[in-house]
C-alpha cells in the first residue's frame, strides 16, 4: 500500500490546502504504479504543533514560516 506521511505546522494549511495535498499525492502515486494504487494509498496530512519542531538547529514556528525570505 503506498503511503505519504506530510508533518506541516498546525494552522499553515486550510482544509481546501490538505484535500490537494492528498489528491495530488495520490495521483503521483496512480502515476506510478497505476490505476490499481488509488484504491490503496493512504496520505495522512499531519499537524505538529507551534514550535515542535526544528531546522538548522533553530526551533521552527508559524511566525518564522510567515517571514519574508531573505536573499
Amino acid at each position: 500500500m503506498p503511503f505519504a506521511n506530510f508533518k506541516v505546522p498546525a494552522g499553515s494549511l486550510d482544509e481546501q490546502q490538505k484535500e490537494l495535498i492528498v489528491t495530488r499525492a495520490t495521483e503521483l502515486y496512480v502515476e506510478i504504479y497505476g490505476e490499481r494504487a488509488r484504491a490503496a494509498t493512504m496520505v495522512l496530512v499531519e499537524e505538529v504543533a507551534d514550535g515542535g519542531w526544528g531546522i538548522g538547529g533553530g526551533v521552527l514556528t508559524l511566525a518564522r514560516l510567515r517571514e519574508p525570505a531573505q536573499d
